[in-house]
């Protein structure tokens, strides 16, 4: 079924980290399919600058922007209640926001940034929003992932014994498909659906926190195209997940290049996503620790 201008009027789509990259590009598409979109971001002039360009490049004047930071659980809280206030309905999350730090820092909660900010606050803010989604169902749950993924390390999750940077940011990949699944499960019967995606290897700003030589590696590779491709074709799965009416009612999937593929073999232990939302619940205080 070929998809109109119009195939997302009156649906109402969150996008987290939207001022650039991927998710700028997402807010992007989907404005251009007549939806209403809210952008989320952290810095209010950048936020302002790319809402700005949505709406000149879409033609669409129903693009919001909320201002929140994703690495304070309390501004995530109030994230929520704006949305619950502001909107009567929200018919997709897209969860895209994300971070790769190169050295070890902790959040205002006194939590290591990069599972914080990718992990922690996708699975904060939507089951904060669960019942607001289920209230507008059919609704869908969007998580950018990615294949880059490494096993969940409970004896360390705020890996204070050993840090990697890569090893951290797959962990927290890995998180996020664990997190789809669980929540996928939780939400059946419900009319809300739950998947994730790989992107593409993009080129986008989320190394800017790496040392300066590998800074300096992903622009040559960004350059030369010998290994990125771009925000906007990275975010085609995305924008596919969260609009085609040929996903309707699929759920608990992972998906690279609009096609369910195959995670690593970790992300099928059902064992591991239901302790990783107990642990998440702790330590987001959704559940006394």
């Amino acid at each position: 079924m070929k998809q109109t201008s119009s195939s997302m009027q009156g649906k109402v789509c969150l996008v987290t980290g939207s001022n650039s990259g991927i998710g700028k590009a997402t807010a992007l598409g989907l404005a251009k399919l007549g939806a209403t979109v809210v952008m989320i971001c952290r810095d209010q002039s950048k936020g302002q600058a790319a809402q700005d360009e949505i709406k000149a490049k879409s033609g669409n004047s129903s693009v919001d922007l909320l201002i929140a930071d994703l690495s304070s659980q309390q501004s995530i809280r109030h994230l929520a209640q704006e949305v619950k206030t502001r909107y009567p309905q929200v018919h997709v999350l897209l969860n895209n926001a994300g971070v790769s730090a190169g050295k070890r820092t902790v959040t205002v909660d006194g939590l290591e940034t990069t599972f914080a900010v990718n992990h922690l606050a996708p699975f904060l803010l939507t089951n904060l929003l669960l019942d607001h989604l289920k209230a507008s169902a059919p609704a869908r749950i969007v998580t950018v992932a990615s294949m880059a993924q490494n096993a969940i390390r409970f004896d360390d999750l705020q890996s204070e014994q050993r840090y990697n940077a890569w090893e951290v940011y797959g962990q927290s990949k890995l998180a996020n498909i664990l997190f789809t699944y669980e929540l996928a499960r939780r939400l059946e019967g419900t009319g809300v659906t739950a998947n994730c995606l790989h992107p593409g290897v993009v080129a986008t700003n989320l190394a800017r926190d790496m040392s300066p030589v590998f800074q300096a590696f992903i622009r040559v590779l960004s350059i030369s195209r010998v290994l990125f491709t771009s925000p906007e074709k990275g975010a085609e799965t995305s924008i596919y997940l969260a609009s085609s009416p040929e996903v309707e009612g699929i759920s608990g999937k992972y998906f690279s290049n609009k096609r369910v593929a195959q995670p690593q073999p970790a992300a099928a232990d059902t064992t591991n996503a239901q302790r990783l939302w107990q642990v998440s619940e702790q330590l987001t205080q959704l559940v006394p620790a």
